[in-house]
């Protein structure tokens, strides 16, 4: 009984459907390629799932990451599962692959900076050097990171313009970071007072603003430095730590007013450039030419 039952299976599988190159396609070549399809698509999907659990367990919650490396895991499978049913319809792809030779040359050129951008948003999601959040300068520009795509980033500046910067121009070019490591960030300002100001005083002055403005849990301490002696003041600079990068230009701003308002309260002079003219007497020998 059970001997015809597969022989009964087997001609069942054995009917021919149609014909490709030559080649019969029966019912059971058919069915191997529908099991192929879908295995490849369940066994993508498993693998997406896996690899999304990884990135959770690494502490990776960055939801652009995580779907560009599984849509390249699809993407990926879906051409090897592809590549196989076909072999297993009789199809020759060595003439599709020498005609798609032909053709990726003619479209390479034009597809070379899309290529560069997707390889370089690949390489950034396997580095994860820069990632939604990051406040990074880039050509000058300083510029907070929103998401990270399969093509471009788009990142915001601090006038609330929207920024599209192709991820090729962040792996290729030397890009600040400043907040890799950590998110400390030092704000520096200097300031001048004139040479019959105390300097114990100026020093001290300074360091009270430094502290009142400075973020202790920068692990940093401010810095208050005598940097040198110019032509009409005595030059220092005042640097603290902040926890927000982003606040930068807001934090240099309150501790340039701190530091107005601390010198005027002590009656220390600013200096500004001062220029002295002499008038001489005049010099005996021209008195005589005259």
């Amino acid at each position: 009984m059970e001997s015809k039952f597969l022989a009964d299976v087997r001609e069942l599988l054995a009917i021919r459907l149609f014909e490709v190159h030559g080649e019969d396609v029966t019912l059971g070549t058919a069915a191997t390629v529908v099991l192929v399809l879908v295995g490849t698509f369940v066994f993508s999907r498993l693998l997406r799932r896996g690899v999304r659990r990884a990135f959770e367990m690494r502490g990776v919650k960055d939801e652009a990451r995580i779907g560009l490396v599984g849509n390249v895991i699809h993407y990926v499978l879906l051409f090897v599962g592809l590549h196989i049913a076909l072999s297993t319809l009789g199809l020759d792809l060595s003439a599709l692959f020498a005609a798609g030779a032909v053709f990726a040359v003619g479209i390479g050129f034009a597809m070379q900076n899309i290529a560069q951008n997707f390889v370089s948003g690949v390489i950034l999601m396997a580095e994860r050097s820069i990632k939604a959040g990051d406040v990074v300068e880039v050509d000058g520009q300083v510029l907070r990171v929103v998401s990270m795509g399969i093509r471009s980033t788009v990142a915001q500046s601090r006038n609330g313009e929207d920024f599209l910067v192709p991820n090729s121009v962040l792996v290729q070019n030397t890009v600040r970071n400043r907040t890799l490591n950590s998110a400390s960030y030092r704000a520096s300002t200097s300031v001048g007072v004139s040479y019959s100001s105390d300097m114990k005083l100026v020093q001290s002055t300074l360091e009270a603003v430094a502290a009142a403005l400075h973020d202790e849990a920068s692990g940093f301490t401010s810095q208050v430095l005598l940097t040198g002696f110019g032509s009409s003041s005595v030059d220092f600079e005042v640097a603290v730590w902040t926890l927000d990068p982003w606040r930068e230009r807001l934090l240099r701003s309150n501790l340039n007013h701190a530091i107005w308002d601390a010198l005027a309260e002590h009656e220390i002079s600013i200096a500004f450039p001062q220029v002295d003219v002499h008038f001489d007497a005049p010099n005996e020998l021209l008195r005589k030419a005259v």
